[in-house]
């Protein structure tokens, strides 16, 4: 601006996007020279994720007599798990290989609404499938009348109802903030944290909202995963013989590993971000891109190796499929 004693004085100018076009997705900052490296076991594991899911629901689906509750909530969980992870991998994959990490705007918020989606989703089906396994032991006489197919339906239509009803707000959110910052993600999918603090609005009600839904949806989930399991311990020792205690554990084996698989990054994950100053953010970056693949590559393992009636059917499937093939 020229004044008029001929003296040139600049405003500071803040440039606003309201409705950003395009993300860059940088994969993993300071990784760069070993993003092919680390693409491998990304792309091993997501073929592990897709066969052995596809897998699973091929065989819950075409075998009449796996189409009992508990296999049904498997089944739930390995679409989740299939949704994750295709939902996130590969454009993972297309940053690695060919750095094209442009996503637009809309894009960005599909991925993220789907990421959180099924992330919400998978800890609903792991509390279904908790509550299966305390009717079935605390009292099986009714497990078939409580648990009909009816009821499951329904579960599962309310599984995706409440995941849908907790992150869409999220989207709005993302949507009514204005950006004024750098369009660089330093991460390989769209994460609503990361997208809210390039913003130049103040995020504080959208970061709150955040923490609630984690702590009330996901923490309740927990603790009412916990009750079910310390219902589930006192019906067991309360049974008369060794064998039926042990036989009773191990229906809930391959449940608990799964639980386990997902609960404890997702609370390591936030105690982390918590302690983020003194941890590198490479490592706090690939720990997050590894727990949307290792729990959804490990979860169909599990129940095919822990479920007697699943890995029986499996093994008779690729028996005949080798004879097929032979004849």
């Amino acid at each position: 601006m020229q004044s008029t004693d001929n003296h040139t004085f600049f405003a500071p100018v803040t440039y606003i996007l309201a409705d950003p076009m395009t993300y860059v997705l940088t994969g993993i900052p300071g990784t760069e020279e070993s993003h092919v490296w680390i693409s491998i076991p990304f792309c091993l594991m997501y073929i592990a994720t897709l066969f052995g899911n596809s897998l699973l629901l091929f065989i819950i689906l075409t075998e009449q007599s796996l189409h009992e509750p508990m296999y049904l909530f498997v089944s739930m969980l390995a679409a989740a798990d299939l949704l994750l992870s295709t939902t996130t991998v590969p454009k993972m994959l297309a940053v690695f290989w060919f750095r094209a990490g442009e996503i637009s705007f809309a894009a960005c918020l599909t991925q993220m609404f789907f990421i959180h989606v099924s992330f919400l989703a998978e800890s609903a089906i792991l509390l279904a499938m908790a509550f299966d396994r305390y009717v079935a032991i605390c009292n099986p006489l009714r497990y078939t009348i409580i648990l009909t197919n009816s009821v499951i339906g329904k579960m599962g239509l309310a599984v995706v109802t409440r995941s849908f009803c907790f992150i869409f707000p999220l989207i709005f959110l993302v949507k009514q903030l204005k950006f004024c910052r750098t369009n660089r993600l330093p991460h390989n999918y769209c994460d609503y944290v990361d997208i809210a603090r390039l913003a130049c609005d103040d995020i504080t009600v959208s970061i709150w909202y955040g923490v609630a839904t984690a702590i009330l949806v996901i923490g309740l989930d927990a603790m009412l995963i916990a009750v079910s399991y310390g219902l589930i311990l006192r019906a067991v020792f309360q049974l008369p013989t060794k064998e039926a205690r042990l036989k009773a554990l191990h229906t809930c084996g391959s449940h608990v590993c799964v639980i386990l698989m997902f609960y404890t990054p997702a609370f390591f994950s936030s105690f982390a971000l918590r302690f983020g100053h003194i941890i590198p953010g490479y490592i706090l970056n690939l720990l997050a891109n590894l727990y949307v693949l290792i729990p959804p590559m490990l979860n169909p393992i599990v129940y095919g190796v822990t479920t007697k009636e699943i890995l029986k059917r499996t093994i008779i499937k690729s028996f005949a499929k080798v004879k097929i093939y032979h004849i």
